[in-house]
Order: C-alpha cells, then sequence, then structure tokens
C-alpha cells in the first residue's frame, strides 16, 4: 500500500505524515513538497514502524517519484488560511497549486484514491475533477472531499456540552452539505446513540444554534486562538488520517465502513440518483456535489447512504437549503477556473 502526501512540509502534511508513519496499514510513504521533504523522511524512517519513507522535492523531478504506484494520495498542499481570511480568499491562491497536483495525479497516478484537505475544499475537488476529466481518467468514485473535520468537531463540541457525559470518542455525529461556514450541516437530531439525541433535544434553542455555529466556523476559533499564527492543522491531520485509513481498510477488503466525504454525484454509484433527486427538489439542479455518508469498498465509494437527508428535522432542512445556495456558487467557481470562464 503506497500512499502519497503531496504539501507533506506543511503543517498539515508533517503530523499527517507522521501518522501514516504509525499505521500499520501503511507499506510505502511517499513526501513531496517544494522544501524540506527528504529531511523530514529522513527523520520518519528512524521511527521502528514498518512502513518506509522517500521525500521528493519539486525541483528534482519529484511528482513522478511520489506518485507514481500510488494507491492514495493525499493533498493538504497550499496556503494555509489566517484571520480574516475566509475559505473563498483562498480560492485565487490556491486553484493554481491544486491544478497542477491534479495534472500530475492525471498523469502519474490516475488510478489511485485522491483526498483532497486544501482549501477551499468546495471547489478544490471540482478543480480535481475537471482537470481529469481532461485528461480522460475521471472516476468519482476514487475523488473524496476531506470533510471529517467537521463530523470531529460536531463529536467533540457536543461531548464537551454535555460535560463529558457524552464520551466524544463514542459518537458518530453524520455531518452533510460541504465544508465552510453555512454549508456545513451537523445533523444532532438524528442518530442511533439515543442518548446524544435526547440531550440535544434537551437543549433550548439558543443553545443549539451556538452549538451549530460552532461545528460550522469551528476552523476561525483555532485561527483566533493561535493569534494569527496558524489554522487548524493538529485536528485537521488527525482527520484526513481517518479517512484515508478508513480507505485503506476497505480497499483491503474490511466491510460495512462508513465515512462522510464531499464526493462528485454525476457516476453510477449506488444512491447518487436519489441524491440528486432530493436536490433537484430544493430547486439546486447546479449542485453536483455533496457531503454526505458513503459507504467504502476496494473500488472506492460503493454506495451513498442517502436515508440521512429523510430524517433531518425541519431546521436542519432549512439549514441544508442554505448550504446547497451556497455550494452552487463554490462548485462553479472550480470548474470555471479549469474550464477558463
Amino acid at each position: 500500500m503506497k500512499v502519497a502526501v503531496v504539501g507533506a512540509a506543511g503543517g498539515i502534511g508533517q503530523p499527517l505524515s507522521l501518522l501514516l508513519k504509525l499505521s500499520p496499514l501503511v507499506d510505502e510513504l511517499s513526501l513531496y513538497d517544494l522544501f524540506h521533504t527528504p529531511g523530514i523522511s529522513a527523520d520518519l524512517n528512524h521511527i521502528d514502524t514498518g512502513a518506509k519513507v522517500a521525500g521528493y522535492l519539486a525541483d528534482e523531478n519529484g511528482f513522478e517519484g511520489a506518485l507514481s504506484n500510488a494507491d492514495l494520495v493525499i493533498i493538504p498542499a497550499g496556503v494555509p488560511r489566517k484571520p480574516g481570511m475566509t475559505r473563498d480568499d483562498l480560492f485565487n491562491l490556491n486553484g493554481g497549486i491544486i491544478s497542477n497536483i491534479a495534472e500530475n495525479c492525471a498523469r502519474y497516478c490516475p488510478n489511485a484514491n485522491i483526498l483532497v484537505i486544501s482549501n477551499p475544499v468546495n471547489s478544490t475537488v471540482a478543480i480535481v475533477a475537471e482537470v481529469f476529466k481532461k485528461h480522460g481518467v475521471f472516476n468519482p468514485r476514487r475523488l473524496f472531499g476531506v470533510t471529517t473535520l467537521d463530523l470531529v468537531r460536531s463529536n467533540s463540541f457536543i461531548s464537551q456540552l454535555s460535560k463529558d457525559k457524552l464520551k466524544s470518542n463514542e459518537l458518530n455525529v453524520q455531518v452533510i452539505g460541504g465544508h465552510s461556514g453555512e454549508t456545513i450541516v451537523p445533523i444532532f437530531s438524528h442518530n442511533s446513540n439515543k442518548s446524544l439525541v435526547e440531550f440535544y433535544n434537551s437543549l433550548n434553542s439558543e443553545q443549539r444554534d451556538t452549538l451549530i455555529h460552532r461545528v460550522q466556523f469551528g476552523g476561525d476559533e483555532v485561527v483566533a486562538a493561535k493569534k494569527g499564527t496558524g489554522s487548524a492543522t493538529l485536528s485537521m491531520a488527525y482527520s484526513g488520517f481517518r479517512l484515508a485509513e478508513n480507505i485503506i481498510k476497505a480497499i483491503n477488503g474490511e466491510e460495512n465502513i462508513i465515512e462522510s466525504s464531499f464526493i462528485n454525484l454525476n457516476g453510477d454509484i449506488q444512491g447518487s440518483r436519489e441524491v440528486k433527486n432530493y436536490i433537484n427538489t430544493k430547486g439546486f439542479t447546479e449542485v453536483e456535489y455533496i457531503s454526505l455518508p458513503v459507504k467504502l469498498g476496494p473500488r472506492g465509494v460503493e454506495s451513498i447512504e442517502y436515508d440521512i437527508l429523510n430524517n433531518i428535522n425541519s431546521n436542519e432542512e432549512e439549514l441544508l437549503s442554505v448550504a446547497l445556495s451556497q455550494l452552487s456558487n463554490n462548485i462553479s467557481k472550480g470548474v470555471n477556473f479549469v474550464r477558463g470562464a
């Protein structure tokens, strides 16, 4: 199992690479960035776990070595968010970076599973898809926008609100929509954990609104706490690793693995038609990507767990309508960036 990290020297890339090095599921780990990757790989190779690590640089034709024969590529590359900067502000800075990475992925590992962390995810995933389409290698089953951090925050924040009566590591709050601000829609009203639902229902409307807002804008909380010196790097690294590890487990044949991801709806994935029909009934026919729980398998996304859309309450339905209206513009930015519109 070869995993490549593109942007491995950054604030997300380094802890993500460490987590991957510690995983017994990874045999080969390749690190790509503009600087520092030979040193990072040397450092990681001192750790006595099985994965062999190699570092590659841009000025040494590093993309070919890093990406060739990769089973999975994780992309945290790009400029981090700074105080006052929205994910949309990042678009012009990161769009060109992601497009170039996608071009090289299409060339050297067209059949790999691609995990996009680089913000704004609502747009960068569409950039990768459009580049792959240009090269005739796009497979919607193998393209993932990493929205796992929104689930992780939801679990943590409602646990904190309950004063740890709800254990965060025992929760699995689903989050749908996208990965920025109001496009993030946590679903607290429907969950297999009845204690969670009971606690959420015990909150007053102000407490619920505050909880939802905290999930939607959790990134701002970290940026403010770091006083402008960084963004959510460690929690994002963990979240990217969590999705990557579950995809690897599914590739290896483990069954019934459900994770959420920002995915394309235009393939033959089971459930995609039902999701598109739901979106169309809300009047957003141009929304072709959304984050939903998906079942993973050896081919990537095996099916979409769309039943969650039929179990949300009226408030969550309103939040999702807001999310869909914003997703339409976010996705169009990514598509038009590649098409030159």
